[in-house]
């Protein structure tokens, strides 16, 4: 039982150093989120509203992952190395 304990908190301390270590860094959120901006919309890539908006990103970590915000929105949410921007933040043209 208690190596089996042993065994569990090893892999739980395994993967909170590859969290640690893979926290996307304030770079990776801001390419992210420009390049995403760009993809989801032609004339947002057109006016690189993309740039502007990861300019203006503020980048907060809690360790194993991260996230930004423009205007106290969270605009992107980042861990182990990825990092996701969130459908509603994004600019996205008119139907």
């Amino acid at each position: 039982m208690f190596r089996q304990l042993l065994k569990l908190a090893a892999v739980l301390i395994v993967i909170a150093a590859a969290g640690v270590l893979l926290n996307p860094s304030p770079e990776k959120h801001r390419d992210t989120i420009a390049q995403e901006m760009g993809r989801r919309s032609q004339i947002a890539d057109l006016l690189q509203l993309g740039r502007i908006t990861a300019f203006f990103s503020e980048y907060h970590s809690f360790g194993v992952g991260s996230y930004t915000t423009v205007n106290d929105k969270v605009v992107s949410i980042g861990a182990y190395g990825f990092v996701f921007v969130r459908e509603n933040a994004v600019v996205t043209e008119p139907r």
